[in-house]
């Protein structure tokens, strides 16, 4: 009986072997025999077991991310581990979110189970199949082993290199780039009012932060707020988009904020999805894309209608071709919508908006003044970015076009036809084989472009500018070095 209820059916109890000290639980993970690594494979409960599956590892000692059976083998590969990374990407990541679950629902599966079901529930068989197709590029395979490279490091285990570069994301301040002082002073009022009191924090901050509590429920940034915003926010929005287009008037009854850009796309993404067969929405989308798109699309079991980019033209948009992926989709789906986001991820960035809908006044000094700490950060990308395409353009079989905006470049990358046919025996996209080799060897992360789409026969990868000067500079002679042994090896 339930503690504290005088009737009612008993509930289940917690099985005993979930109970006991020392059960074998999914979490946390059970330690690994001396010596076992990424070239031996622990599949479940039969560790330690180094009898390999199906998919297995290459020789080079990674799993193939598109070889059938690939998400059990890294299920095996990568043992509990991935359980530690769950918050990374969920579900979207590529094979991470699909690779935890697989590892779940195996698990889930075992002929002994601890909750007596003789069924699995959730399988990747019967998971939901739009979701099954979800890839996310940017959170795959290669960004999980170089977390499983990060802890070998840690645990004192010799690499050709003592850390891993994470290049693969544009995490802007974990690469070291300065916070605005504005906006943190501003943040921090709103979330501790009292230091509203404090002689620390500037009065126009101050003005600012009273400004926005005094639009919120309870004057507290905790309160519930209307779906689509604060009301406030929203007109500050719309007096920012009148002044932009030059005095075109902006209704804040139409403005609906969004924590970040991926959610907004997804939410306008399932208002225009709809149909079947031949009727299904279509969505016209730039290629190279960021994988966001393809991976909404896939979830919301839209069309996806490719239309490529023009390389030689700087990534420019050629309207012929825009034009031949319409008339083409026109023959299996009904193209609803068109995605313009040029330059975009990943071939540059726009350039940077203003920060803010309503920037701050003349700060008093000693405060930094806005207008001063906003140049410097986008001084400082200006100089990455020449730096990325002037070091890359020097270096033969590399090709990289000017980065555009804030944060990526996409070189092109000549690879030797005998590291293709490599690539093709390992059921490997033949970038992904060489980002690979290029994280075992130099412990530099970055994103193949085959995971965002490119033309047949050419390979890129995407790279940040953003680690600071006094490491990119290292890094891009490394990575461009690595390229030249690389070429000679399979040549």
């Amino acid at each position: 009986m339930v503690k504290g209820h005088d009737s009612g059916p008993e509930l289940p109890r917690c099985p005993r072997a979930l109970r006991r000290p020392g059960a074998a639980l999914p979490w946390p993970p059970a330690p690994q025999p001396s010596g076992s690594g990424p070239h031996h494979l622990l599949t479940g409960d039969q560790r330690p077991s180094r009898a390999p599956v199906a998919c297995g590892l290459s020789q080079e000692g990674f799993p193939s991310p598109i070889r059938p059976g690939f998400y059990r083998g890294l299920a095996s590969y990568l043992g509990d581990r991935p359980l530690a990374h769950a918050k990374m990407g969920g579900l979207r990541g590529l094979s991470l979110g699909r690779a935890l679950l697989g590892i779940m629902a195996l698990r889930a599966g075992d002929q002994v189970a601890m909750n007596g079901l003789k069924e699995k529930v959730l399988t990747l068989d019967t998971m939901n199949p739009c979701v099954r197709r979800v890839e996310y590029a940017v959170r795959g395979p290669i960004v999980l082993r170089a977390l499983e490279l990060e802890q070998e490091l840690r645990q004192g285990v010799k690499k050709p290199f003592t850390e891993v570069v994470r290049a693969n994301i544009g995490d802007a301040q974990a690469m070291g780039q300065k916070p605005i002082t504005f906006l943190r002073q501003v943040l921090a009022l709103c979330v501790h009012p009292d230091l509203l009191n404090s002689p620390d924090f500037p009065e126009d901050a101050k003005r600012k932060a009273e400004r926005i509590l005094q639009a919120c429920g309870g004057h507290s940034l905790g309160a519930y707020s209307v779906s689509s915003g604060i009301q406030l926010i929203r007109e500050d929005v719309a007096e920012y988009i009148e002044r932009r287009d030059g005095g075109i008037p902006s209704d804040p009854n139409n403005i609906y904020l969004s924590t970040g850009a991926s959610d907004a796309i997804v939410t306008v993404l399932k208002l225009l999805v709809a149909g079947e067969g031949p009727t299904r929405t279509g969505v016209l989308i730039p290629i190279p894309q960021y994988p966001l798109y393809s991976a909404a699309l896939a979830e919301l079991n839209a069309v996806q209608v490719d239309y490529y980019l023009d390389e030689e033209r700087t990534w420019a948009l050629d309207v012929a071709e825009l034009r031949r992926a319409l008339c083409q989709a026109r023959a299996h789906c009904r193209p609803r919508a068109l995605c313009v986001i040029n330059p975009g991820n990943p071939t540059g960035a726009p350039p940077v908006a203003p920060i803010c809908s309503r920037p701050p006044p003349p700060p008093t000094p000693p405060h930094p003044p806005w207008p001063q700490e906003r140049q410097a950060v986008l001084a400082e990308l200006a100089a990455k970015a020449k730096l990325t395409e002037q070091v890359f353009n020097e270096s033969p079989g590399i090709r990289c076009n000017p980065v555009q905006g804030a944060m990526y470049s996409f070189p092109r990358v000549q690879l030797p036809p005998r590291a293709v046919q490599r690539a093709q025996e390992l059921s490997l996209a033949p970038d992904m084989f060489f980002c690979m080799r290029l994280l075992e060897e130099t412990g530099i992360c970055v994103v193949p472009g085959s995971g965002f789409g490119q033309r047949e026969g050419t390979y890129h990868f995407r790279m940040t500018i953003l680690p600071p000067m006094e490491k990119l500079r290292p890094l891009l002679e490394k990575l461009s070095q690595f390229h030249a042994k690389f070429t000679r090896e399979y040549s």
